[in-house]
C-alpha cells in the first residue's frame, strides 16, 4: 500500500470496502457460522410461544367447522414435531460460543426442520366433510402459505431451513392437489409452488444481511479494541512525557545553579584578566585568550539563561508582571541597545513607529525581550551596507504589533517551521550566520502566547525576513477622560 498521505486514505477505503464485501459473502467462516446459529437459536426459542398460539388457533377453528378428532390429532403432532426444535434452540443458546460445533448444530438444525415439516405434511393431508367442495383445499393452502412466510422470516439465519421444513408439506399437497384436478387446488399448488423459491431469496437476503451486520459488528468490535489499545498507548505515552518533563525540571534547576557558579567565576576572572587589572601581561597573547575564555563563558551563560527561559515558559511557570506600558518606548530603548552591535556590521536601523500609542498592560521585560531576540536575528542575518527597518503600530484588529525587518539571505518556505522550533536552524543559517543557540524564536512565540498575542513570519529566499510580534486589542488600555471640576465651588465655600 502506498503510504504518501494523498493516496493512503482511499487505499484503506478501498482494502475495508473489499475486506466488507468478502465478509459478507464468505459461508465458511467458522465465527460468522456460530454467531449465525446463535442467532437462529434465539429466533426459534422466541417464536416458540408464536408456533404455539398459531397451532392451537387453528385446531380451535378446525374443531369449529366439524373436522373433530383430526385437527387435534395434528396439533399434538406439529407441537411434538416443534418441541424438538425448541430443545435444540434452547442448547444452542446456552452453550458457549467457542465451544460450539458447527456442522453438527447445523445438521440437527435441519433435521429438526425437516421433522417439524412433517406436521405441515400431516396438515395438508387432511380432509373436512363438513366442508364445502374447494374451500378447505383454499383454506390449507393459506394457512400453509402463512406458515412459510413466518418461517422465512424466522428461520432466515440459517441456509435450508425453510427448504427442509417445507419440502415434505409441499409435496403432499401438490400430490393431493394433482388427484382431485379442481381449479382452486390447482390454483393452490401453482402459487405454492411459487411462493417456495421467492420465500427462499428472501430468506437468503435476510441472511446476508444478517452476515453483514455480523461482520460490521466485528469490525466495530476491532476498532474499539484498537482505540482502547491506542488510548492505553497515549496514557503511558503521556505518563512518560510527565515523568521526562519532571526530570527535566529538576535537571534544570540544579544544573543552573551548578553552571553558574564556576561560570561567575570564570567570567570575573578573565574580565579581570583581559583588562590587566592587576598588572600588565608581558605576552599580548594571553591577553587575547581571557579576553576568548570571557566571550565563551558569555555565550555559554546566554545559552543557560534562554534554556531555562524557554523551560519555564513551556512548563506554564513563567510569571507576568503586567504594568502599563508605552510599546514604542520599549523598542526604541531596545533599538538603542543594540546600535552599536549593527554600527558595527556597518547595518542602519529604521524607526518608524505611528504616533499617540496608547499604553499597552504587559510585561516590560518580556516585551523587551522580544523585540531584542528579533532585533538580534535581524542584525545578525542582514548584509553589511543594509538597512533594519524596525515598525510599531497599530494592527486590524485594534492590537498593536511590533514589526522588525531586514534583507538577508531569507528563509525558504518548507524551512520556517524548522526555523520556529526549539533549537532549529535553517540550512541557510547554519551556513552563513553567526552561531546561535536556536531558541530565539521559540520564546518569542512562548512569550507572545503568554500575552494573548500571535507570531508571524514572513520570508522569502534572496528577499529578506519580517517578523512581526501582534498584541491583542484587549491589552491596548484606553485613555480615560478627566474628570470635570466643580464650578464655583469656592463660593459655596
Amino acid at each position: 500500500m502506498d503510504r504518501r498521505k494523498p493516496h493512503r486514505n482511499s487505499d484503506v477505503a478501498r482494502a475495508v470496502r473489499k475486506t466488507r464485501d468478502r465478509l459478507a459473502h464468505q459461508t465458511g467462516s467458522v465465527n460468522f457460522d456460530r454467531d449465525l446459529l446463535k442467532l437462529h437459536a434465539r429466533a426459534m426459542s422466541r417464536s416458540a410461544i408464536a408456533i404455539l398460539v398459531m397451532v392451537i388457533l387453528i385446531a380451535t377453528a378446525g374443531l369449529f367447522a366439524g373436522m373433530g378428532r383430526s385437527i387435534v390429532i395434528w396439533a399434538l403432532v406439529t407441537l411434538t414435531c416443534y418441541a424438538a426444535l425448541a430443545v435444540i434452540a434452547r442448547r444452542t443458546t446456552r452453550a458457549i460460543s467457542s465451544e460450539l460445533d458447527v456442522s453438527r448444530t447445523t445438521r440437527n438444525f435441519l433435521v429438526a426442520h425437516f421433522v417439524s415439516g412433517i406436521g405441515w405434511a400431516y396438515f395438508a393431508q387432511l380432509y373436512c366433510a363438513a366442508c364445502q367442495a374447494g374451500q378447505f383445499p383454499l383454506i390449507k393452502g393459506i394457512v400453509l402459505l402463512l406458515a412459510i412466510a413466518a418461517t422465512a422470516l424466522v428461520g432466515s439465519s440459517l441456509r435450508g431451513a425453510l427448504a427442509a421444513t417445507f419440502a415434505l408439506p409441499l409435496a403432499t399437497y401438490t400430490l393431493l392437489g394433482t388427484r382431485m384436478q379442481t381449479p382452486v387446488e390447482a390454483l393452490m399448488v401453482g402459487l405454492l409452488i411459487a411462493s417456495l423459491p421467492f420465500f427462499a431469496y428472501v430468506a437468503d437476503q435476510l441472511n446476508r444481511s444478517s452476515l453483514m451486520l455480523l461482520s460490521f459488528r466485528s469490525e466495530k468490535d476491532a476498532l474499539l479494541a484498537e482505540v482502547e489499545t491506542a488510548k492505553a498507548m497515549s496514557e503511558e505515552a503521556r505518563r512518560r512525557a510527565e515523568d521526562a518533563n519532571l526530570a527535566k525540571s529538576r535537571f534544570l534547576a540544579t544544573m543552573s545553579h551548578e553552571l553558574r557558579t564556576p561560570l561567575n567565576a570564570i567570567l570575573g576572572f578573565s574580565e579581570v584578566m583581559g583588562k590587566e587589572v592587576l598588572g600588565p601581561m608581558e605576552n599580548p597573547t594571553y591577553r587575547d585568550y581571557a579576553k576568548d575564555i570571557h566571550e565563551s563563558g558569555r555565550h555559554l551563560l546566554d545559552l543557560i539563561n534562554e534554556i531555562l527561559d524557554l523551560s519555564r515558559v513551556e512548563a506554564g511557570r513563567y510569571q507576568l508582571n503586567e504594568e502599563p506600558v508605552v510599546l514604542a518606548d520599549v523598542v526604541e530603548e531596545c533599538c538603542h541597545l543594540m546600535e552599536l552591535r549593527a554600527r558595527n556590521k556597518g547595518i542602519k536601523l529604521v524607526q518608524r513607529f505611528e504616533s499617540s500609542l496608547p499604553r499597552l498592560f504587559a510585561d516590560e521585560r518580556a516585551v523587551r525581550q522580544i523585540t531584542l531576540n528579533l532585533l538580534s536575528n535581524a542584525v545578525k542575518f542582514a548584509p553589511s551596507g543594509s538597512e533594519v527597518v524596525v515598525r510599531a503600530g497599530w494592527t486590524a484588529g485594534g492590537g498593536q504589533y511590533v514589526s522588525i525587518k531586514d534583507s538577508g539571505p531569507g528563509i525558504p518556505e518548507e524551512e520556517i517551521p524548522v526555523a520556529l522550533s526549539a533549537f532549529g536552524q535553517g540550512s541557510i543559517s547554519i551556513k552563513s550566520a553567526e552561531q546561535g543557540t536556536g531558541l530565539g524564536l521559540p520564546i518569542v512565540q512562548g512569550l507572545l502566547a503568554l500575552h494573548q498575542g500571535g507570531f508571524e513570519l514572513r520570508s522569502k529566499l534572496r528577499e529578506g525576513t519580517e517578523a512581526i510580534a501582534s498584541f491583542p486589542a484587549t491589552r491596548v488600555m484606553e485613555e480615560l477622560p478627566a474628570l470635570p471640576t466643580a464650578a464655583g465651588s469656592g463660593k459655596r465655600r
